[in-house]
């Protein structure tokens, strides 16, 4: 359990047992006027194990916009305790990005059904918290359905899924996965590129399905800034910023293991950012590495690590 103590005493880290925290202001000199974005920590991605209001603390020690939102943490907190974690949010300035959807709606009937029986309870709390964003992946492979039924199965279960999110304020990002390495995993191929998810958000016909853009799953599907032009800001629920590793093609690209922003730059980070910008995009960008080196950091390094990476991305824009 390596780099999970440092927040057992946050009161004394926050007067100043961190000798890598800076000041918010200081930390945010440079970043682009142009973007409307906000910059996002989530700490799981990274593996850093905190709890909401950890979370809250070590992002406004290192400069961070927005925090992922937890779901079963949020649904179990007392009203006190969440009115005054959402104080804590506004005074420091800092939102809502996407949580993580808790429905396992890719395997058996039974489990889909067993989540999707507790998800109305868990919507509902984070609709009190003031959460309006989720987001959940597409597997681009199945052991056993063919491509045609694997969309039908996504399409009929995303859409109770979406219906249910939707009548509490919330949008549902879905990211399609890119790499063609991941394609020879099960027997049948599915979505691994925007245009097809783009077919399925439409199957599902609920008018708060949107994506989760991540910028290593667009590069490996050899996609453009020009792919991005084609959505609305509003298409977007939220956005993954990630690198790739040198010395590989776009097909060569394996999923578990990737750089962070702006890291190597085999990435278009700049044109990706800019059509981010160019549509008006508003929500929560964050990274999601996979990345060993930064697992191995102690956890303040790791957050600090990250966001200098994200600062550097976002001054490409000048």
């Amino acid at each position: 359990m390596k780099r999970r103590n440092f927040l057992a005493n946050s009161v004394a880290l926050s007067i100043g047992g961190s000798a890598l925290a800076l000041p918010k202001a200081l930390a945010n000199m440079n970043l682009s006027r142009q973007r409307k974005f906000k910059i996002c920590l989530n700490p799981f991605t990274i593996a850093v194990r905190v709890d909401q209001q950890q979370l809250l603390e070590l992002a406004d020690r290192y400069g961070y916009e927005a925090i992922v939102a937890i779901p079963e943490e949020l649904a179990k907190m007392e009203r006190p305790a969440l009115q005054n974690l959402l104080a804590q949010m506004k005074e420091k300035g800092i939102s809502w990005g996407a949580a993580g959807l808790p429905v396992q709606f890719r395997q058996s009937n039974q489990q889909f059904r067993e989540d999707v029986d507790k998800l109305p309870a868990m919507a509902k709390a984070l609709e009190s918290a003031g959460v309006t964003r989720m987001g959940t992946w597409i597997m681009p492979t199945h052991k056993e359905l063919t491509y045609l039924e694997n969309f039908q199965q996504h399409t009929d279960r995303l859409k109770i899924i979406a219906n249910i999110l939707g009548h509490h304020g919330i949008h549902l990002g879905l990211e399609y996965v890119g790499p063609k390495t991941l394609m020879a995993r099960d027997r049948f191929s599915f979505i691994r590129t925007m245009k097809e998810a783009k077919a399925l958000i439409k199957a599902i016909g609920e008018d708060n399905v949107g994506f989760v853009l991540d910028s290593f799953h667009w590069y490996c599907a050899g996609e453009s800034k020009a792919d991005i032009l084609t959505l609305d800001a509003g298409d977007l629920v939220t956005v993954d910023l990630n690198d790739a590793r040198q010395g590989f093609t776009a097909d060569e690209q394996i999923d578990g293991k990737r750089e962070l922003p702006a890291a190597t730059g085999v990435i278009d980070m700049k044109a990706f950012l800019e059509a981010l910008v160019q549509i008006g995009y508003e929500g929560p960008v964050r990274a999601e590495p996979f990345n060993q080196p930064v697992r191995d950091m102690e956890d303040e390094a790791a957050v600090k690590a990250t966001f200098d990476a994200m600062k550097k991305a976002v001054d490409l824009l000048g």
